[in-house]
């Protein structure tokens, strides 16, 4: 009997795996705009960084995309922010 809590077999599509690095900078950025403390956000930022580089290790995202991605993510929450005032970094 399989335990639910565990990974299943299923793949993950390009698709899939490009939001998932969507979800995690749009984390970071987050956290960061809302004085997130250190330990939180460089956790939160190391593992965005460890998965992007496992795609583009694994052949699955080049760094144009990546880029693409990033950047889309952090317009995103710093366009739902409100202020209109912050730049992507």
């Amino acid at each position: 009997m399989s335990n639910p809590a565990t990974a299943t077999n299923e793949i993950m599509s390009k698709e899939e795996l490009l939001e998932r690095v969507c979800e995690l900078v749009r984390q970071v950025t987050a956290a960061r705009f809302e004085g997130t403390r250190y330990d939180k956000l460089a956790r939160v930022h190391g593992y965005a960084d460890g998965y992007m580089r496992a795609l583009m290790d694994a052949g699955l995202a080049d760094r144009d995309t990546l880029l693409t991605a990033v950047s889309e993510a952090r317009r995103e929450v710093i366009a739902d922010d409100g202020s209109g005032t912050r730049e992507a970094a």
